[in-house]
């Protein structure tokens, strides 16, 4: 993976600086009356339900539980990360997408201890070692999950596979989740075939 290490550095706004980290009764008890901020917490999911029961010695502050890519008229592929070695088969057992086909991924995902400011996916792609995209997709900030509502889920922006004899063939990338204090939450290398056909 570190031959991908100077590509998955996420971009930056100029100006931007992450607030300051506080703790999530912090949060809650921020500034009560005033209307807008708890329009702003509750978006979060800060004022809604009872916490979810976590394991205290994970100190993991974002787990991601499935990815799944979604193609309109057929059944989602999905990746359940909690099962064992499922990202070490990823490499090595690529998936195919059709030339041209329309799709979308989706994360699943659980934020647990504090809120997760600024989640970010990070994407680099390359073909026989020579990169041909990289993506970035900005996920948000979440609270901690609730037993109302166990689990995130990011549907990420709709994109097209290339098409023609001269995009199809196989492809290799790596993923990365990081935060606004750039701490990665899951890396991992993949890979794809374009084909003509499923």
């Amino acid at each position: 993976m570190s031959g991908h290490d100077e590509d998955l550095v996420a971009t930056r706004t100029e100006g931007y600086k992450a607030g300051e980290k506080k703790s999530l009764a912090e949060y809650q008890q921020l500034d009560q009356n005033d209307e807008s901020l708890n329009r702003w917490k509750a978006s979060l999911g800060l004022s809604t339900g009872k916490a979810l029961a976590v394991d205290p010695t994970d100190k993991r502050r974002c787990v991601i539980t499935s990815l799944a890519l979604e193609v309109p008229g057929r059944s989602d592929f999905v990746i359940d990360l909690t099962a064992p070695g499922a990202l070490e088969g990823l490499k090595s057992k690529p998936f195919t997408i059709k030339e041209g086909a329309k799709f979308r991924m989706k994360a699943n995902f659980r934020v647990q201890h504090e809120v997760l400011s600024g989640l970010k996916y990070l994407q680099v792609v390359k073909r026989k070692g020579i990169r041909v995209s990289k993506d970035q997709e900005m996920l948000g900030s979440y609270a901690p999950n609730t037993e109302d509502n166990p689990t995130h889920e990011k549907k990420f922006s709709e994109d097209e596979a290339p098409s023609g004899m001269m995009a199809r063939g196989h492809y290799d990338a790596v993923s990365k989740f990081v935060d606004d204090d750039d701490h990665s939450h899951l890396q991992f290398d993949w890979s794809f075939d374009i084909k003509k056909d499923w």
